[in-house]
């Protein structure tokens, strides 16, 4: 599929997409954002908050390659397969992240009600790495957390983990809808170190 945005060639780099790129890479997530160069440096920062944010980087990565799984991102995908793998998951875990999650719906008192539980190519999540995984599926399926998962992220994480994870899950569903739609290609092997 051809990018209905193209990367920006690097005679057409501002100083400040030339920071970026000698920091990261030419990656056509940056060298596409940048054509719109406002909103690409205050996006720049807000991103970056998030990525070297107080979450455990494997939580991190695994709600990060769920939002990618669930709006079938396959540049945040790729880009975070590699970040996961050095957040410590396994392969195996990486390709688990693919399976049905639970989607939660709540009964008047407030109770989760899981409506499918699946895990994955028969993987099982610890309670931790669950607890990522349903926060994910439900911000996409419903937009929102049952009162159950929130009481669990409250179990785990202070407040500001709270609003981070949620803010995280959040971004990263807002990166892919736009990834997606510009049709930002993804970079072929070897391209970027």
């Amino acid at each position: 599929m051809n990018p209905r945005v193209e990367p920006l060639p690097p005679g057409e780099w501002d100083p400040f997409l030339t920071r970026v790129v000698e920091g990261t890479g030419p990656y056509h997530v940056f060298t596409t954002l940048a054509r719109h160069p406002a909103l690409f440096q205050a996006w720049i920062g807000f991103g970056a908050a998030l990525l070297y944010g107080t979450l455990p980087a494997r939580d991190r990565e695994l709600a990060v390659l769920r939002t990618a799984h669930h709006r079938g991102s396959a540049y945040e995908w790729a880009q975070h397969v590699r970040l996961a793998r050095e957040a410590g998951l396994t392969d195996a875990e990486i390709e688990a992240v693919r399976g049905t999650g639970t989607v939660g719906a709540e009964i008047g008192d407030g109770t989760a009600v899981p409506e499918v539980r699946e895990t994955g190519g028969g993987h099982r999540w610890d309670p931790a790495d669950r607890l990522v995984l349903d926060v994910a599926d439900e911000l996409h399926a419903r937009g929102d957390l049952t009162d159950a998962t929130w009481r669990a992220l409250c179990d785990r994480y202070d407040e500001p983990g709270r609003i981070e994870i949620v803010m995280l899950v959040a971004h990263y569903d807002m990166l892919a809808v736009v990834l997606n739609t510009l049709r930002v290609p993804v970079e072929g092997p070897g391209l970027i170190p």
